[in-house]
């Protein structure tokens, strides 16, 4: 049986002062997404290893459990945390 793997849709704003998340918010289509800014820029993929810090350290997770999916280079990103299944992500960010 395969592992279980949660997708999570974020948005991400690097430049920030300080690394945090946001919040839930919906996009354009009205799907949920995370709100997370990070302190990294934009620059040879530092904002995006700056994410998956923050999220793995967020969910309790190790570094290699969490991936960007895809979405490298646009602001809004598909991450997939593994070991986790959705109700598993939806708990663990629900206070956020």
């Amino acid at each position: 049986m395969a592992e279980a793997a949660a997708r999570l849709a974020v948005r991400l704003t690097p430049g920030a002062a300080f690394d945090r998340i946001d919040g839930w918010d919906v996009d354009a289509d009205g799907r949920p997404v995370l709100k997370v800014r990070v302190r990294a820029r934009p620059v040879e993929g530092e904002a995006n290893a700056a994410l998956l810090k923050l999220l793995a350290k967020t969910l309790g997770v190790s570094k290699s459990a969490v991936s960007l999916e895809r979405g490298g280079q646009a602001r809004t990103k598909m991450i997939s945390v593994a070991g986790l299944t959705t109700d598993d992500l939806r708990r663990r960010l629900t206070d956020l």
